[in-house]
């Protein structure tokens, strides 16, 4: 157990496992849903505080003015690609979405809920998955040492694999795909992770925003 804690890809792995895991939890237990969620942010926000040492020199870097337009765009893109009409872009059957008005809470609770799902889905999960799929999983497909790749450093096998895993992660498969063939370019090009959080949160808090105004719970 020991040696288990002292992998270094441990505190890149574990938040998403958890995450994921309590996702699918949630998927069986649909009442439960909304309460799921908030414990997950909860927990997977506490484990990315907890270890935010280990994440240091992958976040560290600043991004100049530039480089944040960049990443803005990148994540508004994404978020255009992402509401297309689903009849054209394949997704995964079954997923009915999640309506926070839907578990009868009151109106300060709910607004409660919501709050927490945005605050979720803008910021924990962007730092959670591109801790995970940019910064572990990309080098560690180039050299299990992952630590001694460089951050955007590039290999065919690693840049395909992790878009398709992206993808598959989520029920529109397809666009998926092509956000993560987005936030990889975007990591090769600026060879910082902050650039591909900050996008993936544009993304994530600009998706929450057209939910809520649009009630297009689907996406959620």
């Amino acid at each position: 157990m020991r040696q288990l804690l002292k992998k270094p890809w441990l505190p890149y792995v574990f938040p998403f496992v958890l995450f994921l895991l309590l996702t699918e939890l949630a998927r069986l237990l649909p009442d439960w849903s909304h309460v799921l969620y908030i414990i997950k942010t909860m927990i997977v926000g506490a484990l990315l505080w907890f270890w935010r040492r280990e994440y240091a020199t992958d976040i560290s870097p600043k991004l100049s003015s530039h480089e944040c337009l960049q990443a803005v765009f990148s994540g508004l893109l994404v978020l255009i690609i992402w509401i297309v009409p689903k009849e054209y872009l394949l997704q995964l059957s079954g997923h009915s979405g999640f309506d926070p008005f839907a578990f009868g809470w009151s109106s300060a609770g709910t607004k409660g809920l919501i709050a927490v799902r945005l605050l979720g889905a803008a910021i924990v999960v962007p730092v959670m998955e591109e801790l995970f799929w940019r910064s572990f999983l990309l080098r560690y497909l180039i050299n299990p040492n992952f630590r001694t790749v460089p951050l955007g450093s590039f290999s065919w096998f690693s840049f395909i694999s992790v878009s398709i895993l992206f993808g598959l992660e989520h029920h529109r498969i397809i666009v998926g795909i092509i956000a993560g063939v987005i936030y990889n370019l975007l990591l090769i090009r600026q060879k910082k992770l902050s650039g591909c959080i900050l996008a993936h949160g544009v993304t994530n808090l600009g998706l929450g925003i057209y939910v809520l105004i649009t009630e297009s719970w689907m996406f959620w």
